[in-house]
């Protein structure tokens, strides 16, 4: 988290709708291995906790339930130049949108696994528009071997540290300027969100 109070927020609707919204992060652990990360998908329940599953061979499996582990959520980032300030004589920075997500881990019942493979599928297919896949399309010998291959689990999430650096520092006509570069230099979903909430 940016040490800079003025990049966090306490609206908890708006980190449980950049979850929903990005639907991927980062998992974090220390093991007896040394640290290790796992890249997954993600669930929020809405009532402060996160589900995610992980392949079983993977190198945090054996290691999360119980454990005490850190979540991360990367949003849009771009880089900002100088070019767009109205002092030239700075430096560049990057604006980003992130979440961390401290708290314990506990590995699902099979039916709780169940229950987030479903959801998820259904959640991600609808994104997609036309006509959904099914997870009943799979055939059940299809379904068993993914689910022998993988384990779910719920972290309780203890700590919410998000930073949505903005160039909020910056006056409302640079941070216009930031906004229409970043747009313009590929980063439009960070422009968006700066001229949303950044003011």
């Amino acid at each position: 988290m940016h040490p800079n109070p003025l990049f966090r927020t306490e609206d908890r609707a708006l980190l449980e709708a950049l979850i929903d919204e990005i639907g991927f992060g980062m998992v974090f652990l220390t093991t007896p291995d040394g640290p290790r990360v796992a890249h997954t998908p993600l669930l929020s329940t809405g009532d402060g906790a996160v589900q995610f599953h992980l392949a079983r061979a993977n190198a945090l499996s054996a290691h999360l339930d119980g454990a005490h582990a850190l979540i991360t959520v990367n949003g849009p980032d771009g880089y900002v130049s100088p070019r767009w300030y109205a002092d030239r004589d700075t430096v560049p920075t990057w604006d980003y949108i992130a979440l961390e997500l401290e708290g314990r881990v506990r590995r699902m019942a099979e039916e709780g696994l169940e229950g987030f493979l479903n959801t998820l599928i259904d959640k991600h297919e609808t994104r997609l528009g036309g006509a959904p896949w099914r997870a009943e399309e799979a055939s059940a010998a299809m379904w068993a071997k993914l689910r022998r291959g993988i384990v779910g689990f719920e972290m309780e999430v203890l700590a919410w540290r998000p930073t949505l650096k903005l160039s909020q520092k910056k006056s409302p006509a640079e941070r216009d300027r930031i906004a229409a570069g970043l747009e313009a230099g590929g980063s439009p979903a960070l422009a968006q969100l700066m001229r949303r909430l950044a003011v």
